[in-house]
């Protein structure tokens, strides 16, 4: 079974991908958001395309662990998934996610327009990539 992993935001929706075995996250693409009623549809086409058979979400959880606006957009975010797809949808902290993808293309020497682009499939491979790092923890 592959995983999804997705980096929402109000303006792109990362997303990246697992293999089969469910241990290396590759970045997928990225999905503007204009508006959920079209994004939906192409995650549901990515899922389909990509035979998902659960999807991951990163919850920007504040430095302290609390739930702050943020949360409760990707909760929102999560129930219209929910109603869309018949997939398993877990929640993964993604503290420091976005400035960790942010770092690793600086340190690449990318233009800021480049980063733009590739900014939020970064950071949803981020995401995937430590929940699968935690379960496939011997």
């Amino acid at each position: 079974m592959k995983i999804l992993g997705i980096d929402y935001g109000t303006r792109r929706i990362g997303l990246a991908i697992s293999d089969p075995d469910e241990i290396i996250a590759t970045p997928l693409g990225t999905i503007q958001t204009s508006s959920l009623k079209k994004a939906i549809p192409e995650i549901k086409n990515s899922c389909k395309e990509n035979h998902v058979g659960k999807i991951v979400v990163g919850l920007p959880l504040r430095m302290d662990g609390s739930k702050g606006p943020a949360v409760e957009n990707v909760e929102m975010f999560i129930a219209k998934l929910r109603k869309e797809l018949l997939v398993t949808i877990e929640t993964w902290d993604e503290r420091l996610t976005s400035a960790e993808a942010e770092k690793v293309l600086l340190l690449a020497d990318m233009s800021r327009a480049k980063r733009k682009q590739v900014r939020d499939k970064l950071a949803a491979q981020l995401i995937l990539q430590s929940y699968l790092d935690s379960k496939n923890i011997i």
